[in-house]
């Protein structure tokens, strides 16, 4: 008697629970894996709105709400400062104002101002900008023809003016639509 003699699971025909449920998760993969479709529907193509929009982390990192230095209410001032302050830096610029309220911020500065015929295009189109040589800007902080543009596409509304040679040109926008701008050129007083 006593003799020892092991079983193995084939011969009972039994399974561990480990086993069980290891055989249950495959079988939901394989499901899953049939459902998921990757097929010339599922391939997007975004304009640069809804791209900033749907992945603002890219452009500002993490948008937050404010209470931490990091968030990105902070870098998009940024953004719009870092333009006048290459204006200032290159010798352009008097002064920088700007103005904090519960309607939002104002950044104006002294400097050249946009070209007017450019006014929209500087603040709407991806990638546009002065600064992707040395001609026009010999010292810069931004540098990708990014930054106004995610500050636009963020905004609830934004406006910006272009003062130049006594004259100026503005447009409005709406989470980077164009809503309103100026018909014409005109003289600034």
């Amino acid at each position: 008697m006593g003799a020892n003699h092991k079983t193995s699971k084939a011969e009972t025909g039994t399974e561990t629970l480990a086993e069980k449920n290891n055989k249950k998760r495959a079988t939901k993969r394989s499901k899953a894996m049939q459902e998921i479709r990757y097929t010339e529907d599922e391939i997007k193509s975004l304009d640069w709105r809804e791209h900033i929009r749907l992945r603002p982390g890219m452009y500002i990192g993490k948008l937050g709400d404010g209470s931490s230095p990091e968030d990105g209410i902070y870098v998009l001032l940024k953004e719009v400062l870092d333009n006048s302050i290459d204006e200032y830096a290159m010798g352009f610029g008097k002064q920088i104002d700007v103005t904090i309220n519960e309607h939002g911020v104002t950044v104006r500065d002294y400097g050249r101002g946009i070209p007017l015929g450019k006014v929209v295009d500087v603040v709407s189109k991806i990638n546009t900008g002065a600064k992707y040589d040395s001609k026009a800007f010999k010292k810069s902080v931004g540098l990708n023809g990014v930054g106004t543009k995610a500050v636009n596409a963020l905004s609830e509304y934004f406006k910006v003016t272009a003062v130049r040679d006594g004259k100026a040109k503005w447009a409005e926008f709406q989470f980077g639509n164009l809503k309103k701008k100026a018909k014409r050129i005109y003289k600034r007083r």
